[in-house]
């Protein structure tokens, strides 16, 4: 029994140390976008939120080092030598104008603060569909279960293992969209709220499509921009890719959906739980006049 019982345990680790190769890199992308939202958005008053986020980013990034050295030299010899020149003008134009502004138009107010906001903001949206990605990954549980493994191991490892992995990635896209929304309120713009949640669920539904079915990769805008673009016009007008994107529309709205006011219940009692804290700490004295 003891030796069955170590054996069991010995095949689940060795599938789960598989998995983890593919989710530690594919978790790494998707938070990326909720700690853009951080600095572009909404900075959130819990430090637990904000270093935990940070530390699973590092302990996602650690396994996946390889990986991201190997993307950024293919980045690298992809784009060439025209692109490395074309972003040097534009670098040397926007260092141009922002002295100009500067001096002459913002009193001091810098310009490269803001071109380093749209800059951060056009990566929180290529990174964004790499978060509701991870609902795709359940193909490779499909696969683990057609190489045989007992039901134990795919219920009590694999199982948990998964749903742990994709609602983490999920949850981060609630959350960086979320943050989006608050920027919006405070900007005067909360009528826009739904309206950005629903183009940025369809630019997600499509942006999964292209990586899971035609294995496009958000730097792809930057080094592969003619094949993107091609593929988009060419086979994202048929039929089944539209039919595609639909239903994955549809179940990243839904899930967004459900999660959000989840969300938005525990933040509201968590923030009664707080102010009875504080009552309670503080009560109401009274003052004769």
């Amino acid at each position: 029994m003891t030796e069955q019982l170590i054996n069991w345990f010995a095949i689940a680790w060795q599938a789960m140390v598989q998995n983890c190769r593919f989710m530690t890199w594919n978790l790494f992308l998707a938070l990326v976008p909720l700690a853009l939202s951080f600095w572009l958005f909404h900075r959130p008053r819990s430090p637990i939120l904000r270093y935990g986020v940070l530390l699973l980013l590092g302990a996602t990034f650690l396994p996946s080092t390889r990986n991201v050295f190997h993307y950024l030299l293919h980045i690298i010899r992809d784009v060439g030598k025209t692109y490395l020149v074309g972003a040097l003008a534009i670098t040397l134009i926007f260092m141009a104008l922002d002295i100009l502004l500067v001096r002459r138009f913002l009193n001091n107010v810098s310009v490269s603060r803001y071109l380093l906001w749209w800059l951060g903001f056009f990566v929180f949206v290529a990174f964004l569909p790499n978060a509701p990605y991870v609902l795709t990954d359940i193909i490779h549980l499909i696969d683990d279960i057609r190489q045989g493994y007992s039901v134990w191991i795919i219920t009590l490892a694999l199982v948990p293992q998964y749903l742990l992995f994709m609602g983490a990635g999920f949850f981060a896209y609630v959350l960086s969209i979320m943050n989006l929304g608050k920027y919006l309120e405070k900007q005067g713009l909360s009528k826009f709220v739904v309206p950005a949640e629903i183009i940025l669920h369809a630019l997600s539904a499509v942006g999964i499509y292209l990586g899971r079915f035609i294995r496009f990769n958000s730097w792809d805008i930057v080094t592969n921009p003619d094949d993107l673009v091609l593929s988009i016009m060419q086979d994202l007008s048929g039929k089944r890719p539209a039919l595609v994107m639909i239903v994955t529309f549809v179940i990243i709205a839904g899930l967004y959906w459900l999660m959000k006011l989840v969300t938005l219940g525990i933040i509201e009692r968590e923030n009664k739980h707080q102010i009875q804290a504080k009552e309670s700490s503080h009560p109401d004295s009274k003052t004769a006049f």
